[in-house]
């Protein structure tokens, strides 16, 4: 998806509860905010989403955590996704080889089945 928005973290902070929930089409029963669906859409991030709602479904350390904090950290095109429990203890990390996600860094959360910013929690 290509648009002429950008993603910004001001964007995000606005972002304080959801009027609707969204069901990913890969997992579905794994729901999103309007918050995450604003990331996916203006930071073409739907990958994003995926990565962690199909780590809940294929990666058991993943889905023994009730509450999790996901990671992105972008450099030079290249970045990593990382899921911790909350506290800190990384359950699982991947490398994505290219992104063109327009932030450095941004968290999300999934609880109770579903991903989003963590100014909606």
């Amino acid at each position: 998806m290509t648009t002429t928005n950008t993603l910004t973290k001001a964007d995000l902070a606005q972002f304080t509860g959801s009027e609707a929930w969204y069901r990913l089409a890969l997992v579905r029963d794994v729901l999103f905010t309007d918050g995450a669906k604003h990331v996916a859409d203006v930071g073409g991030a739907y990958w994003l989403l995926d990565e962690i709602a199909l780590a809940q479904r294929y990666k058991p350390r993943v889905a023994a955590e009730e509450f999790q904090v996901w990671t992105l950290k972008v450099k030079d095109a290249k970045a990593t996704v990382t899921c911790d429990d909350g506290n800190g203890n990384a359950v699982y990390s991947k490398r994505i080889p290219f992104t063109d996600f327009p932030l450095d860094e941004i968290s999300l959360y999934f609880c109770n089945k579903t991903i989003l910013l963590p100014s909606e929690y």
